[in-house]
């Protein structure tokens, strides 16, 4: 038995571009890309915080540092600049591979740079 698993996120990045007339995908600072485990290319499942839309597209690699997320194509019409965005990717795992799974987690400010990382998703409290 294969489990599908969040393999990695990017938690509340700011969208900095909507262009509806770009080619498909999501362009992500490459930093963030590389933090996250993401690779150009990846699925990726995006959650916008502010409307509740969810779409899945693929990442492409901007330029390292920039602090881009560009929400590009069709998708381009489920956000606004200045939404904030989980963008998360999967992986399956088998039953022995999840002894030692932990996913990626990502942390970012306003400007998309990196605050902290972690593997763990603190539990909610009642």
């Amino acid at each position: 038995m294969h489990l599908n698993m969040l393999k990695c996120k990017i938690h509340r990045a700011t969208v900095t571009h909507a262009e509806l007339n770009y080619e498909g995908s999501i362009a992500i600072d490459g930093n963030l890309l590389d933090a996250a485990g993401i690779r150009e290319y990846e699925q990726i499942h995006a959650w916008n915080i502010n409307n509740g839309e969810r779409f899945v597209t693929y990442a492409l690699r901007a330029e390292e540092g920039s602090g881009i997320i560009s929400v590009n194509g069709s998708a381009a019409r489920r956000v606004s600049t200045g939404d904030l965005v989980i963008i998360a990717a999967f992986v399956g795992l088998s039953e022995a591979e999840m002894a030692k799974y932990q996913p990626d987690l990502v942390y970012v400010d306003a400007h998309n740079r990196i605050t902290h990382t972690n593997h763990s998703i603190p539990k909610q409290a009642a």
